[in-house]
């Protein structure tokens, strides 16, 4: 279990969401237009777009886990 504070919580979701919403269409995109290129055993551009996606892919599913598991504190009602 993670605990995260609110403002810690709400950064990661925010990444979450252009991580889903803008950038992994434009990983998507990129492997398309590298896969219409032709031959895939040659093709530096696709082995790069794969990669890419893999990343993005990884990076996605650790923050859903985060975000699944984690527990919001509030930070100011802690004692110091």
């Amino acid at each position: 279990m993670e605990y995260l504070s609110k403002e810690c919580h709400d950064r990661l979701a925010a990444e979450l969401n252009r991580l889903i919403s803008v950038e992994y269409p434009q990983v998507k995109d990129a492997l398309s237009e590298a896969r219409a290129q032709g031959d895939l055993s040659e093709n530096a551009g696709y082995r790069a777009a794969r990669t890419a996606q893999a990343k993005m892919i990884s990076r996605i599913r650790f923050l859903q886990n985060v975000l699944k598991y984690s527990r919001v504190i509030d930070t100011d009602s802690l004692p110091k």
